[in-house]
This record gives C-alpha cells, sequence and structure tokens, in this order.
C-alpha cells in the first residue's frame, strides 16, 4: 500500500515583524551614524527606503525558516538556490518499509489517501493498460515503484539501495533557511509563469504567507 498526499509548506520560525524590521533599520543605519533618527515606527519607512533604492544587502541580517513537503524533483530545483542552509529527508537512511508516501501533482485529481494496485481502475475509470490517460499510467509507476521498493529491502538491499527503484514524485521533506534579500529572488523566479508548475505551487504558497506576515519586504513582488 502507498500513501499520495499533496504538497504543504510551514514557517518554522515564530515571526514578529517590528522585532525583524528594527533589527534592520538599526542596522543599516550604522552606515551613516542616523541611528538619532529612529523613532517607535521609523523601522517600516527605512526599510521600505531600502528596498526601493535596491540597498537589498540591508535585509540579510534577518532570516526565516521554511518547511517543504513536496517531491524530490521539486527539492533538486530548490537546492539550486545556493546561499541558503538546507536540511531535507534522506533517502539512504530513512526506511520506508511502511509504506512509500508519494506527492500528487496539482493537474492530478485525485484525494490523498492510502491506495493499492487495484484502485487505479476506480480513480481514473479505466478497465485496462489500454487506457489514454497519462495520469493512470503516473499512478501505476508510482505504485508498481513502492512494490519494486519492498521487494528489494526484503531481499536484502538497504534503503540507501533500495532507493534507486523509487520516482521523483516520492514524498520529501526539506527546511530551508534563507535570509530576507534571498527569499525575495527566490520567489522573484520560482513564482514566475515560466516556473516548472509544482514548484511554482510551493513558491506561491510560501510566498502569500510571508507577505502576509511581513508585508514591507514583500509588496513589490507579483506573480499574477
Amino acid at each position: 500500500m502507498a500513501t499520495f498526499i499533496k504538497p504543504k509548506t510551514e514557517i518554522l520560525d515564530e515571526i514578529d515583524p517590528k522585532t525583524i524590521l528594527e533589527k534592520i533599520e538599526k542596522a543599516g543605519r550604522t552606515c551613516y551614524k542616523s541611528e538619532d533618527k529612529i523613532t517607535e515606527h521609523s523601522c517600516l519607512r527605512f526599510v521600505d527606503n531600502v528596498i526601493r533604492r535596491g540597498h537589498e544587502s540591508v535585509i540579510e541580517h534577518e532570516k526565516i525558516t521554511a518547511k517543504v513537503i513536496c517531491d524530490r524533483g521539486v527539492t533538486h530545483e530548490i537546492v539550486r538556490h545556493r546561499i541558503a542552509s538546507y536540511s531535507q529527508e534522506s533517502t539512504r537512511y530513512c526506511n520506508y518499509k511502511g509504506g512509500v508516501t508519494f506527492i500528487i501533482p496539482h493537474w492530478i485529481d485525485m484525494k490523498e489517501g492510502e491506495y493499492h494496485h487495484k484502485d487505479r481502475y476506480d480513480l481514473f475509470g479505466e478497465a485496462s493498460e489500454n487506457t489514454t490517460n497519462p495520469a493512470w499510467f503516473w499512478f501505476s509507476a508510482c505504485i508498481d515503484s513502492e512494490v519494486f521498493y519492498q521487494q528489494c529491502l526484503q531481499h536484502g538491499w538497504t534503503p540507501q539501495m533500495a532507493r534507486s527503484v523509487l520516482p521523483n514524485s516520492l514524498k520529501t521533506e526539506i527546511v530551508m533557511t534563507m535570509n530576507l534579500r534571498e527569499w525575495r529572488h527566490f520567489f522573484k523566479l520560482r513564482t514566475a509563469k515560466t516556473s516548472h508548475p509544482q514548484m511554482r505551487e510551493i513558491a506561491i504558497d510560501l510566498f502569500s504567507k510571508m507577505k502576509n506576515l511581513i508585508p514591507v519586504v514583500f509588496d513589490d513582488i507579483t506573480w499574477e
């Protein structure tokens, strides 16, 4: 039996926007020795100004950590952003003998849950391999790889050996930490319409959450 789920994101930090903006302002004003201009509410305008003027190195003083649950194909793209720290679920050491979990692409219409081989017929309304529905083949590839993975384990292979039969749709979890400037760069690239659809799905979800937390840092970025 295999489990199929949809991607998810989570902000791991307890964000206090005012504290973050005040720290950025204090760091930035060091450059001009203008600390005397700091007021209770001056940080908002200061951060807005440095971003508008392109002085984004100042916002590198703050970071946000997020957790993403997605397929391994997406994480191959995420880790291309090198100004970041990553901790990812390891297929070398994690043993999925209890069942493999896969990520449902948003273009495939199916509910989250546990499924068997026979469920492919009920899910996609086809009675045989003569179907022309690509979703039928995708589901079959995932569910078959789970069987082969378990058989490899049963015949003495270690998880790091058996993982070679698993597809990009395998669920993985990755914790990623970026400074605010790199998050801006990440969102500009990964929310674009030319981005991979599954990467864009993750990026838009994270972007919406971070923009709600610290609007001034992300207000000028649009993805529609």
